[in-house]
């Protein structure tokens, strides 16, 4: 049962990152689900680096929110300076 709340909640974060952020993003609801994860992810790292959370503690909604938003910028840095 973690691992389906895990997607769900994975799912949410990046749709909503996906509606927050301007521009043509990529993928279906399985790249959007990686998206909220892997937001999540890196909102921990960012929270742990910066001292918000202590080891043990995961990032909360609007932190993975944030994570997905600059996982999102830096795709869209990227498709950008590439030549189409």
């Amino acid at each position: 049962m973690h691992w389906l709340g895990v997607v769900l909640i994975g799912l949410v974060i990046g749709a909503i990152a996906k509606l927050l952020m301007p521009g043509k993003d990529p993928g279906g609801f399985i790249v959007t689900i990686l998206l909220g994860i892997a937001g999540s992810v890196v909102g921990t790292w960012i929270g742990r680096a910066v001292g918000l959370y202590h080891e043990g503690q995961a990032a909360g909604f609007i932190m993975s929110v944030a994570g997905a938003l600059l996982i999102l910028a830096i795709y869209h840095i990227i498709r950008r300076k590439r030549p189409a």
